[in-house]
């Protein structure tokens, strides 16, 4: 059996010139590291956004673009009985941002907290931005109430903490700090924008962004968070 893998990020679309989205170099980054030669089959999972059908229709539409097979698994609307039944059969599980607060609620009420766990222990590549690269970890920063607070009941897939849009949204970063000084949360790291972290099993094993500049930090307790070495895809 394969080691257990997440990529977590804080990034993977691409804007394109007439207005659609295309995978951005991390999510071309997260299909690379399925090893899958072909058309790696995807699993998109947009909870954490309310699985908009608008949202569906423009990934479905980049997926095409770059040759990949792709469904997506909602719970607002839920058709599918067997969760594992479509998770067993992906290649990458991607999953977008959002509310993570509402995300965790609906996946444990679901079930399919426990679908993708299995998963995860079966080789399947867990990936995701923003919100669906938080709920891997133990907590984390979040704005899923409206402002700025703290959640410490995130999936644990992964120990430790994560923060992301680390150097686009002021107030995440010293809310992450705050949690990690007071013992409320453990260390972890925090994501610039367009950066990602690859854990196997539970270690971090690489770091990397999409754009010059990008960083991942390092964030212990009583102590400056540290900038890891990143390297540019």
């Amino acid at each position: 059996m394969s080691t257990p893998r997440i990529l977590a990020t804080c990034g993977g679309w691409a804007d394109t010139s007439w207005g659609d989205v295309a995978f951005g170099p991390l999510l071309h980054h997260a299909l690379d590291l399925t090893g899958v030669e072909g058309r790696p089959r995807v699993v998109f999972i947009n909870t954490a956004g309310g699985d908009q059908r608008i949202d569906e229709g423009r990934e479905l539409a980049a997926a095409m673009a770059s040759g990949v097979d792709a469904v997506h698994l909602r719970l607002y609307g839920r058709t599918v009985v067997d969760f594992r039944e479509v998770l067993q059969s992906a290649d990458l599980v991607w999953t977008g941002g959002g509310s993570v607060v509402n995300l965790l609620a609906l996946w444990r009420a679901h079930g399919l907290d426990t679908a993708l766990r299995d998963a995860w222990r079966s080789g399947v590549l867990l990936a995701g931005t923003s919100a669906g690269a938080l709920c891997w970890h133990e907590g984390g920063p979040t704005s899923g109430f409206g402002e700025v607070r703290t959640i410490d009941d995130g999936l644990g897939f992964l120990p430790g903490s994560l923060g992301v849009h680390y150097d686009s949204q002021a107030e995440r970063r010293p809310a992450l700090r705050r949690a990690v000084d007071a013992g409320i949360l453990p260390g972890g790291f925090g994501l610039d924008e367009g950066t990602a972290v690859l854990y196997e099993g539970d270690r971090a094993v690489d770091f990397v962004t999409e754009r010059a500049g990008g960083r991942v930090h390092r964030v212990d307790a009583h102590v400056p968070d540290e900038p890891v070495p990143t390297r540019l895809l």
